[in-house]
Order: structure tokens, then C-alpha cells, then sequence
């Protein structure tokens, strides 16, 4: 695979690779690390807390998070599975790859996740409350999903225009069709 990784940048909605299901990923390739290094660069210059792979573009079963901030934080999932959810908590989320749109979504307090880090060694960990919630918002992107689609109908309401104003940008971004 040819990949220019420093022209990696992160993707808005509705573009249609953010509703693609995600790859697993087979090896820990130094392009698999390389990118890694990238995705914890543009989620620390967006001021993110977790960024997944699908929002650079690329299919891969892969997220990075910092819920501090701090570099020695920095955590990589490869091909995560969470499991033994509990505890439901309603809180104001936001996604670095649809600006300017915020809404009030029911998740889990306390989830456990499963994953390879960037060594190839599988690391179970449980999270509550913010990594919790960082860890679900991540894998959803995994398969295909967006805060959009969790969002009550009052919240959908309120990001409406938000959402047309990106629909109109993203449409104009696209190279146009030539007519024959």
C-alpha cells in the first residue's frame, strides 16, 4: 500500500469512509507505526482526546487516545473489542471529524477493552467515565458509526444546520463530474 502518511489529515462528515466497517489490521508494520505517530499528531494539534483511523480515511481496526494530554498518555488500540459494559451515563460528546456539533449521548460508565498495543502484545484494560466513553466513541467509528446516529431527536434537531453547512462544504470540496 502506497501512503503518503504526513498528508494524512482528518476527514469531516459526511464524507463516506467514515461509515465504512472497519479492516482488522494483520501486522504491526512500520506503516502501521508510522501512521500511529501521525493520528497522535493531528488529535493533539485538533485538541482531541481520541482520534480513530477511519477519520484519516484509512479502514483499519485502530484508535489512538490521550484523555490527558500528556505524551507519556498516549495510548494506541489495534483491533479493539470491548465487552463487560455497565452503568449508563448521559453526557455532552463531540467528534473531531464533525465540528461544531455536540449532543447528549447515553453510554456506558464503565467498559472493558481488549486490544494489541504497537509492540503486538493483547492488553485488557477497564475504564470508567471519560475513558470509557473516549473508548466507545472510538470503536464506534470502527464500525461505521457517528455520534449523529446516537443523538436524540431534539439534539438532531439542533444539529441540523450544522450538519447541512458541512453536507455543502464537503459537496464542494469534490472534484466535479465532466459532463460528455
Amino acid at each position: 500500500m502506497k501512503l503518503n502518511v504526513e498528508k494524512l489529515a482528518i476527514i469531516n462528515y459526511p464524507d463516506p469512509r467514515l461509515r465504512q466497517v472497519a479492516e482488522p489490521i494483520e501486522a504491526i508494520t512500520p506503516l502501521v507505526q508510522q501512521v500511529v505517530k501521525r493520528m497522535l499528531e493531528l488529535m493533539v494539534e485538533a485538541d482531541g482526546v481520541g482520534l480513530a483511523a477511519p477519520q484519516v480515511g484509512l479502514s483499519w481496526r485502530l484508535f489512538v487516545s490521550n484523555p490527558r494530554g500528556e505524551a507519556a498518555k498516549d495510548m494506541v488500540f489495534i483491533n479493539p473489542r470491548l465487552s463487560d459494559r455497565s452503568g449508563l451515563i448521559d453526557s455532552d460528546e463531540g467528534c473531531l471529524s464533525i465540528p461544531h456539533v455536540n449532543g447528549v449521548i447515553r453510554r456506558a460508565g464503565e467498559v472493558t477493552i481488549t486490544a494489541t498495543n504497537l509492540e503486538g502484545r493483547e492488553f485488557k484494560l477497564t475504564g470508567t467515565e471519560l475513558l470509557a466513553r473516549i473508548w466507545q466513541h472510538e470503536t464506534d467509528h470502527l464500525d461505521g458509526k457517528l455520534i449523529i446516529d446516537r443523538f436524540s431527536e431534539a439534539d438532531k434537531l439542533k444539529a441540523r444546520r450544522s450538519l447541512k453547512q458541512l453536507e455543502a462544504d464537503y459537496k464542494k470540496s469534490r472534484p466535479k463530474a465532466k459532463a460528455k
